[in-house]
Formats: C-alpha cells, structure tokens, sequence
C-alpha cells in the first residue's frame, strides 16, 4: 500500500496549532505511527468516531494519499476531499480547517483533518448532538451524504460498505511500514430515511441487466449513446479498466452530468467481494475507450493503478465470468487481441489497468473458467473474517454454507451454484437466530444466494437454503 505521510500543523478549530502543542513533542519528532496519530488527533479535535473515520477513510482509498493526485472523480488524498462540478469537499474542508488547498491535496494528516472537519460540519447539519456524536450508528446519514453520491441508492450502497467494513475490521499497512487498525465491531447503523432507498447490494432488475448477477443502476443519459448493437456496429473488443475511485463513488460520477467531459462503462466491479453494477446496456455505447467505443464493451474495476491491493482474486474470478459471458453472447476470441486494457486503445492517454493487474492469472481465469466454475465462494459472498463451519449439499446444483466470524459474533450463509452458472435460477439461502424471525434472500440468481447474516453469538441457529429442486433445512444447532 502507497500511502504517503509529510509532516504538517495540526488542526483545531479552524486555527493553525503546532503539532508539538497537540502532542507534548518536540517540533522535529517524528512518530512511529504518524498515520494512527494523524487519525486520532483528527478524530478527537473534531467528534468524530475514530474507527469510523478510518473505516470510511479505507473504503475510499486504502488508507492511500497517491501523492496528491486526483482521482477519476476529482478526489484527493486519504479522505478523498473532492473537487468538480458538482461537489466541493476540498474547498468546504479548506473553510473549516484553514489549511490551504495545496495542503489538504498533498498532505495527509492535513487532510484526514479536513475529512473529519467536513463529516462533523455534516453532522452540525444533521443536528446530531454531543451525545449522538459518540454514537457510531448514528453517523450513518452523515456517512452517505460524504460520499457525494448522485441518488439515495447509491448514497446507502456507499454508507453500507463503511458500516460492512467495520464489522470485519481494517488491518491496513502503509508504504512506511506503518499498521492502521480497527478492530471488528457489530454497529447496527441508523439508516434513517436511507432505510427506504433501495438496497443494490441484493436487489437486480433482471429484465434490465444483459448479465444475469450484475445489479442495475443507469448512468446519466450525456454520458452514454442510445445505439442498436450489434446490428449498428459490431462488438468485438472487450476494454478493461481501473476506475481510480471506489465502487459507489465510481457509480456515482457515472450518474452525474451533463459536464465537459462525459464518462460512464457498461459494468462496475467491487474490489472486496466481486459484486458487478451494469450502468449502460450492451447495446448502447458507453464512453470510455474513445476510438473504441462503437466496438466494445467496457468494464471498470474499483481501485487505483499503483496500488495493488485492490485486485482481489474475488473480482478478478467476477471479472473474468462477465468477460467470458460477453465473449460468448458476440463471439468475441477469448485473447489478449481482443481482451485489451484502456491502455492499449488507439489514442488512449490512460494506464490502466496498469503494472499491477495480473493479466496471466485474469486470462487463465477468462479462458479456463469456460468449463462452469464458479467465480464466487461461501466466504468471498460473506466478506472478510468469515469461516465455514457446516455445508450442506444440494443434489448436484449446488452447496448451502453456515459461516461463522469469531471477531464479530455473526453467523452467515450463502447458497454457491454448480449448474446453470450464469443463468438466473431459483436460488435461496436463510438464517434464523432462535428467538428471532428468520432472514432469507431468495430470488433467480446466477451464481448464488446470500449473504444472510445475523449477530448469533450465544445463539442457537437454524439455516439451509435451496438450488434447483434440492433444499435443505437445518435443526437448531451450533449454539453458542
């Protein structure tokens, strides 16, 4: 992980302190941990919970200043203070804080403090008072509001990966050698009117999406061209990408518009698990590759170029099944002539997917994976920190997993296919805490159903699920 920390003046209310007043040190120390310091200072001055600050810090961009360089959307730094048409994080923490914009850009102590800066002024908007304030659950609005998000849906997937990544923990190292960590914790969140938007980490409009697993959110009509393809123009090149961004903020910017310069792709990638969000139909032509956009599909992929952590083997597996999936429906030759990254299109001043995107194991995965494997396990659907505890087979179409998260006391379940991959069948998993309702996800899916999870430690549970005609129904058991 590259992250970058150069010393700078410490924060408070709004005035330029020293950082030796704040810490008790000489004005030349220097700490062993000027990151977690950075943090914590931060996090104190301005009220906000520390672990949180992290947390969403990490979900924007691993804990990665990228030496001052924007991202796709005009975001800098740790915290990701953004600068474009439509949102003004940089200027608002440059107000709150008093720090230059040069500084906020370049600087990462500057600008955790300004990210914690603009998250509190949120919450002063909100009214969340001194006690609310200690209350992680209650920052969840402020939470979605940060992420600059271009609809409530979007706004909730964005607070959900915060929330999701704080119940398993960040165990982040710097290019310096420095550990962040947070430990897991259970934080119910206080959706507020965000418990009405739509949920895209489990919702798919099938009849919209041309990839059965993909979720679908539309990208603003500048940012894409209405078209008839393949019979306008033939499809024959699929383009990846790495979008500098994260998941929901790269969602996000392809909604925003009209602007300059429009952008948008056919599909979304997240890092953590593989979840895939279609934007533009296949039909119609997305911008993203210039000379390319008539004759290909494009997919983005969450994360930066120079930061290899991003490129998980889960959406690596993902990204390969749709490009599989794509290259099968246009007969498309499964090779690196007609699979290309952005930097390889005629014109193109990009890099990506840049030095650290495998392409040896992405294409052994394109073309190996041809034979019906699934790209998804129990304990990539599940996240982080979750291990299989009990399985139970489903005829020959499939395995229902019971997992089991020691750090955070959740049990959870996923119903993985092994036939009709790719193709939405009735699928479902289920998880019942005794004394509690039963929690189910159910629905045509085309790899598998879940996660359901649920606080079980204690407990006594009951679960199973069902893939083609095979169900399986467990007793109460695994208790405690």
């Amino acid at each position: 992980m590259k992250a970058r920390l150069r010393r700078s003046a410490a924060l408070l209310a709004g005035s330029l302190i020293p950082l030796s007043l704040l810490t008790g040190q000489p004005a030349n120390a220097v700490s062993a941990d000027p990151m977690t310091d950075a943090f914590a200072r931060a996090a104190a001055t301005y009220e906000v919970p520390r672990d949180l600050l992290v947390t969403l810090a990490f979900a924007e961009t691993h804990l990665d200043g990228h030496e001052g360089e924007p991202s796709a959307s005009g975001g800098y730094g740790v915290m990701h203070l953004v600068s474009n048409p439509t949102a003004h994080t940089l200027e608002r923490a440059a107000k709150l804080t008093n720090q230059p914009v040069s500084a906020l850009k370049s600087d990462d102590a500057a600008n955790i403090a300004g990210g914690a800066a603009v998250l509190r002024a949120y919450a002063d908007d909100l009214g969340l008072d001194a006690a609310a304030r200690k209350d992680p659950a209650k920052w969840y609005p402020v939470v979605a509001k940060y992420g600059n998000a271009a609809s409530p849906d979007v706004a909730r997937l964005y607070a959900d990966t915060v929330y999701d990544l704080l119940a398993e923990g960040v165990d982040a190292d710097t290019a310096d050698g420095e550990s962040v960590t947070v430990r897991p914790q259970a934080v119910e969140p206080d959706r507020g009117a965000y418990a009405r938007a739509r949920d895209l980490n489990t919702s798919a409009a099938a009849a919209a999406v041309d990839y059965p697993s993909a979720h679908w959110v539309p990208a603003h009509s500048s940012n894409y061209a209405v078209s008839s393809r393949p019979t306008s123009d033939a499809i024959d090149r699929i383009v990846i990408h790495v979008a500098q961004g994260s998941y929901a903020g790269t969602i996000s910017w392809f909604q925003q518009g009209p602007r300059p310069n429009p952008t948008s792709a056919h599909y979304v990638i997240r890092s953590s698990d593989g979840d895939i969000t279609q934007m533009v139909r296949e039909k119609d032509r997305a911008f993203h590759a210039g000379d390319y956009n008539r004759r290909s599909v494009g997919i983005e992929h969450e994360g930066y170029v120079n930061n290899a952590s991003w490129f998980t083997d889960t959406m690596y597996r993902a990204s390969a099944a749709l490009t599989r999936s794509i290259a099968d429906r246009y007969g498309i030759p499964k090779d690196r002539t007609h699979i290309v990254g952005h930097h390889q299109v005629p014109g193109a001043d990009h890099t990506d997917p840049g030095p650290y995107w495998d392409w040896t194991k992405y294409m052994q995965y394109v073309t190996g994976g041809s034979g019906g494997s699934n790209p998804h396990t129990a304990e990539s659907v599940c996240g982080s920190g979750y291990k299989v505890i009990d399985s139970a087979a489903l005829g020959t179409a499939g395995t229902v997993y019971l997992l089991y998260n020691s750090a955070n006391g959740y049990n959870c379940v996923a119903t993985i296919k092994k036939t009709s991959l790719g193709t939405a069948t009735a699928t479902s998993a289920y998880l019942e805490v005794q004394g509690r309702t039963r929690v189910t996800d159910s629905g045509n899916f085309a790899y598998y159903a879940g996660p359901v999870r649920a606080s079980a430690a204690d407990k006594c549970v009951r679960w199973g699920g069902k893939a083609g005609s095979a169900v399986y129904d467990s007793p109460f058991e695994h208790c405690g």
